[in-house]
């Protein structure tokens, strides 16, 4: 990693400076292009998609056998969206800044199995390594009904098999319960701010928790470090993967499902804006992708990020990626968004998606808590703190008008627009913790 030299960095980029202030701020990208100029830097494309589909597809039945609760959308992990009407209602009010185009939340926060958007690409990441393991070994054909993986004797093929993953908390739990429901032995490696009821939630299913006094990147070194001492485990690396990517991405065609269902028109004079929060960038950056392969260059992402851990903003920003972290500005990377408690952002996330992100925001941990609790209040829908890192998106867009006029876009376009905000986790939080959150909100 290069030595960073904190005053010329803030000399040649002014806005460091409001980051190193912790100072809430929107950053609109100006390397944000099209779909066609952008994609060939992603290494991935419609393919790459269709091939995740497919494999979801096949998983689908062991799915219903092995989590009933799957049963309900036939093996499929999806989630609702829900119109939040009086939250908009009440955001318009307390921003100072009236939202006229649809107010949507993507509840990713309730997907079946752990709970959070981390169903998406650490699910899909442990069934495509068991797939490949049984394949060779000669005990699976993809033709098969892979319901036949729901059986002690794949249970005892994969159990002499391990996993391991570093996480701050929501991935280690898609990936920790489903790869000890097929068998493997699996470690997560757990950050410091990881919470108990995750911990706990995992050693109930099965799971090797191995505790940090120290951040994500430290649990990420020293899991990467445990599977190279053996040859039969396999490391997941959320800042790497572009099978993780990959899962996250199907979100996008299964969107433009939804959205053709509820009537919900996408082009140019009805754009969608999209707010996602971000940690290492993996789920959010894969969901981006995914979104503009079946929107194009109608849809526009934004990146929401802690104030004390803004480490995707900072790496696209300057240019360094994850050459730069934000513990060498001296930020903290302490945040109550335990799952976007990142000092150093995916270099490969980065690189591929900074030419199709159309911006990043930054907000303080008791704003999270804030509209945590509004949110309860007005749509009776409760999610963990950094879920609620994308909600002030809509406001911080529609407030510049001059981004929009570069955009093309004037009042009458914003009022056709669709923001749909992506809450990534909060569904399995317990009762006590949640009401914990609940009183921390100033409302």
């Amino acid at each position: 990693m290069k030595n960073i030299d904190v005053s010329q960095l803030t000399a040649q980029f002014p806005l460091v400076r409001s980051l190193i202030a912790l100072e809430p701020l929107t950053w609109f990208n100006p390397k944000a292009t099209t779909l066609t100029v952008g994609l060939p830097h992603v290494g991935l494309d419609q393919r790459d998609v269709a091939d995740t589909s497919a494999r979801l597809a096949r998983f689908a039945p062991y799915l219903c056998e092995a989590f009933p609760e799957t049963r309900i959308t036939q093996g499929i992990l999806e989630s609702e969206i829900a119109t939040i009407p009086a939250m908009q209602a009440t955001l318009n009010e307390r921003y100072g800044v009236e939202v006229s185009g649809r107010l949507l939340l993507k509840k990713d926060s309730h997907l079946p199995i752990s709970g959070s958007i981390k169903a998406r690409g650490g699910i899909y990441e442990v069934l495509t390594h068991a797939e490949q393991l049984a394949i060779k070994a000669g005990l699976l054909r993809t033709e098969d009904d892979y319901r036949k993986l729901f059986t002690d004797e794949f249970r005892q093929f994969f159990g002499q098999y391990s996993i391991a993953v570093g996480s701050t908390g929501n991935l280690g739990m898609s990936i920790g319960i489903m790869s000890a429901k097929l068998g493997f032995t699996v470690t997560v490696h757990m950050s410091a701010d990881a919470r108990e009821w995750k911990k706990r939630k995992l050693r109930e299913h099965g799971v090797i928790v191995v505790e940090y006094a120290e951040d994500y990147g430290v649990a990420v070194e020293q899991g990467r470090k445990e599977a190279e001492r053996d040859p039969n485990c396999f490391f997941i690396d959320d800042e790497n993967s572009r099978t993780l990517f990959l899962g996250y991405s199907v979100a996008g065609e299964r969107l433009k499902k939804q959205f053709d269902e509820m009537g919900i028109e996408v082009d140019a004079e009805h754009p969608l804006f999209v707010y996602l929060p971000c940690g290492v960038g993996g789920g959010p950056g894969g969901v981006a992708f995914g979104l503009k392969l079946a929107f194009g260059d109608n849809v526009h992402c934004f990146f929401a990020e802690p104030t004390h851990s803004p480490c995707m903003l900072l790496g696209v920003h300057t240019g360094l990626h994850d050459q730069i972290s934000v513990q060498d500005l001296g930020i903290d990377n302490l945040t109550a968004a335990d799952g976007l408690a990142v000092g150093r952002a995916s270099g490969f996330v980065g690189r591929a998606m900074e030419r199709l992100l159309d911006g990043f925001f930054t907000l303080t941990d008791q704003e999270m808590y804030d509209l945590l609790g509004l949110l309860a209040k007005e749509e009776q829908i409760r999610l963990e703190p950094s879920a609620l890192a994308g909600m002030p998106g809509p406001w911080r867009v529609t407030a510049d008008r001059a981004w929009q006029l570069a955009q093309g876009m004037d009042e009458t376009v914003m009022a056709r627009a669709t923001h749909l905000v992506w809450a990534t986790g909060g569904g399995m939080v317990p009762t006590a913790e949640m009401e914990k959150y609940l009183a921390t909100a100033k409302i």
